[in-house]
């Protein structure tokens, strides 16, 4: 049998067929047409589907499922609200059953998806209670127990960039002040730096950036850290502590076996990961004790179609 995963981003759709091992044998992708609208997309991916199965010669009756990774909230009712495709309470699974009568379909959050990738065949495989941290642009993540997703009663769980860890200079997108996600995100690598600079710092950042402070990204961040760069070096240890300080929360909550981190900034994890157990350590509760293994994600941009596969 083969299984369905869609990657829905704000740019592009991929879609996969997937094996039972986690293997994508095909995928075919499209552009997403967010001037469109809601229908517009659904179609497309409707064709988008259809079509990468019509040019494998697979049927339908070979597929087991169909499943979804979506930039955005998705509600109990299967209703989606999306700010970077301007959708609000769209009835995505209705919809997507319209398109795809003859199987069953799902749909998650993009970031639990790529963290329930990681569980069946990447960094988190074969353990019982296992959690992802996608730090990109934003924070996202994905709590994984028992092979299956952890989402809560309201579907509203599994929100770990939202955790307030404590007070910022700025507010989250949310809403909130004090967000992970205003600590540990690229976009907070950047707003850092930036501001240590404005205040008159110098730094090798700005010559990493082309000498243009508007320039500047996490990237340059982390190679001007490798330089020893005073401003890259506080900027990362301010960092590593607000992550430390989530992830020693997350084990006081639910202990995992593994903690898996992925995203954009995860691809400096030799500098994440130096140290990053002795600053875990300092706020756990029980400090003699062995804690959840702290990794770097394996999956890459193929976790999206691979976990989406594996809903159910």
């Amino acid at each position: 049998m083969y299984y369905i995963g869609i990657d829905i981003g704000g740019t592009g759709v991929q879609a996969g067929a997937v094996d039972n091992n986690g293997k994508i044998l095909f995928r075919k992708e499209c552009s997403t047409d967010v001037f469109g609208g809601f229908e517009k997309i659904m179609e497309d991916i409707n064709q988008l589907v259809r079509n990468m199965l019509k040019e494998n010669d697979i049927e339908f009756s070979e597929v087991n499922s169909i499943g979804c990774g979506i930039p955005g909230f998705i509600n109990k009712e299967g209703q989606v609200t999306c700010v970077n495709l301007g959708w609000k309470e769209e009835d995505f699974i209705k919809i997507l059953k319209s398109k795809f009568p003859e199987v069953n379909v799902y749909a998650e959050n993009d970031a639990t998806v790529a963290a329930l990738a990681e569980a069946k065949v990447g960094s988190m495989e074969g353990c019982n209670v296992g959690v992802m941290y996608t730090l990109g642009t934003g924070v996202g993540g994905g709590i994984i127990i028992n092979g299956k997703v952890f989402n809560g009663a309201h579907k509203m769980g599994s929100e770990i960039g939202h955790v307030i860890i404590d007070t910022n200079d700025y507010d989250c997108n949310c809403g909130n002040n004090g967000c992970l996600e205003t600590f540990c995100s690229a976009t907070a690598i950047i707003k850092y730096a930036k501001k240590l600079i404005e205040e008159g710092e110098s730094s090798k950042i700005l010559e990493l950036a082309g000498n243009s402070i508007d320039n500047i990204n996490a990237k340059n961040v982390f190679d001007a850290y490798r330089l020893n760069d005073r401003v890259a070096i506080e900027t990362i240890n301010r960092f590593k502590k607000y992550l430390a300080k989530a992830i020693a929360g997350m084990i006081n909550t639910l202990d995992p076996e593994v903690i898996s981190l992925g995203g954009g900034v995860s691809r400096a994890g030799d500098i994440i990961l130096d140290g990053l157990d002795e600053l875990v350590r300092k706020y756990i509760v029980f400090k003699n004790e062995k804690f959840a293994d702290i990794n770097i994600a394996v999956l890459g941009a193929d976790a999206g179609i691979i976990g989406a596969a594996f809903l159910k």
